[in-house]
């Protein structure tokens, strides 16, 4: 089996145009795919250079094998099945700014450089006030990439040309708007000049972003196959969906230069992300949360047996289309779309998806995900909407911990799960549906004042099950 690097497969020489926080497989399974995809169809023709933001990871296997490795795809697409492989050429190397803080800061003088891009999980864009030097490698990401910028505006002189669009996807709201606030911290905390401020905010775009592609990952436990497949020793494999949507709010002339919708890639340019994150949680997301406590009661245990049951299948698509889809606002041809999209991809064969793992804090993501679609709902029809009103009883059903003698996997936190003991111990009906409505903690308000919204989950409670 032949190693992995660049004299075995020739790559063309490109720019790096874009420098990425981060070598995990999200970004490398996403991003690059999406960049390899742009230098084949659109003409991009740039690379990418990774900066590791931990002391450790990935950069030396990155490196051993010269930036190269392989996206495999495999799900549903348009119903169609999907198995197909790409090699990653636009990876050129990674750099760890631990062990080489000056060839860091270097990168950033490079004048072909145009695109920050970053996932440094949701707790990496943060300010820490003890993060105090510069002259050596800051704690954060944000103070690591105030330092490459100011070497940058040092450099190239911090004219309009020099500015860069960064592009973070970190799964926080906000979060092109978060780092920059954060930037902007480190400078009043390092003392840097109000010149070098200006730069920042004038001639550097902060793009608000949302990501969406599941990405397993390494696929440990068939890689022997798959490098027998490929014919090349790759111990960097990535796993991933068909499906992926990359929405940035940003300027329209970003599109020029980053073009991906010419390559044929769901990346969407738009004013406002806000409808697309609103999209995505209430059909995506808020399907999910809907779906566990209604299919495992049934006695069905992953996302994909439960869509493809003929009862829990119909459930979950009137709901989505019927209760979720008429309350969101974005075009009907859209949300359909989306929503066709979302069950494909529950419907993957090759990823295992057990529903106790999505039931982890579902009181939370309840809260978040369904609980807007219900309210919308009954704002717009004057009425509650029948299946989340079921998937409602289903839940506090499912925190019982146990239903027809089969324990629940209920897993949140200690003062919820014994809340529902107690309210359990000995509760008539009423008073159990009533005392979870009323629990303002849970949902930001006390739900007992809707009108025949304790009634509803109250009868559909009763549909499911007699209360002992």
């Amino acid at each position: 089996m032949k190693a992995l690097n660049r004299k075995n497969i020739p790559t063309p020489k490109r720019p790096v145009k874009v420098l990425q926080f981060g070598e995990g497989n999200f970004l490398r399974g996403f991003v690059d795919w999406m960049i390899e995809e742009m230098n084949e169809k659109a003409g991009f023709d740039g690379n990418v250079k990774i900066v590791q933001p931990l002391a450790q990871g990935l950069g030396e296997m990155l490196n051993a094998q010269e930036g190269l490795y392989h996206v495999k795809l495999q799900g549903i697409q348009a119903g169609q099945s999907v198995d197909e492989t790409k090699l990653i050429t636009c990876v050129e190397g990674v750099n760890n700014p631990y062990a080489a803080y000056q060839e860091y800061l270097n990168l950033g003088t490079n004048p072909d450089l145009k695109f920050i891009i970053s996932n440094t999980t949701e707790a990496g864009i943060a300010f820490d006030e003890n993060d105090i030097e510069y002259r050596k490698t800051p704690v954060t990401f944000p103070g690591k990439l105030t330092a490459l910028l100011l070497e940058r505006y040092k450099v190239l002189g911090g004219d309009e040309a020099s500015g860069l669009v960064i592009i973070p996807c970190e799964l926080i709201d906000k979060n092109g708007e978060q780092l920059k606030a954060a930037i902007l911290k480190y400078i009043s905390l390092w003392g840097l000049s109000e010149e070098f401020k200006n730069w920042i905010e004038n001639h550097n775009t902060f793009c608000n972003t949302l990501v969406d592609r599941i990405v397993p990952g390494f696929p440990k436990d068939n890689i022997k196959e798959i490098q027998e497949e490929l014919g090349f020793e790759d111990n960097l494999v990535v796993m991933a969906e068909p499906f992926h949507l990359w929405v940035i709010e940003g300027p329209e002339e970003l599109e020029k230069i980053f073009p991906g919708p010419k390559a044929g890639l769901q990346i969407k340019f738009v004013k406002d992300q806000s409808p697309y994150r609103t999209r995505k949680v209430r059909i995506l997301n808020g399907a999910h949360t809907a779906l566990v406590p209604v299919a495992y009661l049934a006695g069905l245990r992953t996302v994909r047996e439960s869509v493809e049951d003929p009862k829990i299948g119909a459930f979950i698509h009137e709901t989505i289309y019927d209760e979720i889809i008429p309350t969101l606002d974005l075009s009907q041809e859209e949300l359909e779309q989306f929503a066709s999209d979302v069950l494909d991809r529950f419907k993957n064969p090759f990823i295992r998806h057990e529903l106790s793992a999505i039931a982890l804090n579902s009181i939370s993501k309840f809260r978040v995900r369904v609980l807007p679609s219900i309210l919308e709902y009954h704002s717009r029809n004057g009425s509650w909407p029948k299946n989340l009103i079921q998937s409602f009883a289903a839940l506090l059903l499912f925190y019982k911990g146990e239903f027809e003698g089969v324990k629940t996997p209920v897993n949140d936190d200690a003062e919820i799960i014994a809340f529902f003991e107690k309210l359990w111990s000995n509760q008539s009906e009423s008073a159990i549906v009533e005392g979870v409505l009323k629990k303002e903690s849970f949902w930001g308000e006390d739900l007992s004042k809707y009108k025949g919204l304790s009634k509803a989950i109250s009868e559909a409670m009763r549909l499911a099950v007699k209360i002992a």
